[in-house]
């Protein structure tokens, strides 16, 4: 729907995300490693569903550092 951000991202994803990242943060300050900051969050999209939305770039960011942070972890962890 134009000018519905909710569109583009649903509340949903975005809270499903930004728990994992909270997860893996404690995880990782209870382990005692430091992790670099997560993606922030996207202050451009439009709400008409572009093809290659803000959104997709965040989504695709954040896998890639939570990915990064799950290996850091399991290094850690062993």
């Amino acid at each position: 729907m134009p000018g519905s951000q909710e569109s583009s991202s649903p509340p949903s994803q975005r809270d499903a995300s930004q728990a994992r990242v909270k997860a893996l943060q404690l995880h990782a300050r209870q382990a005692g490693l430091a992790l670099r900051a997560p993606p922030p969050l996207p202050t451009g999209c439009c709400g008409r569903g572009c093809n290659g939305c803000v959104w997709e770039g965040y989504f695709s960011a954040m896998d890639y550092w939570c990915e990064e942070a799950g290996h850091k972890l399991a290094a850690v962890l062993g």
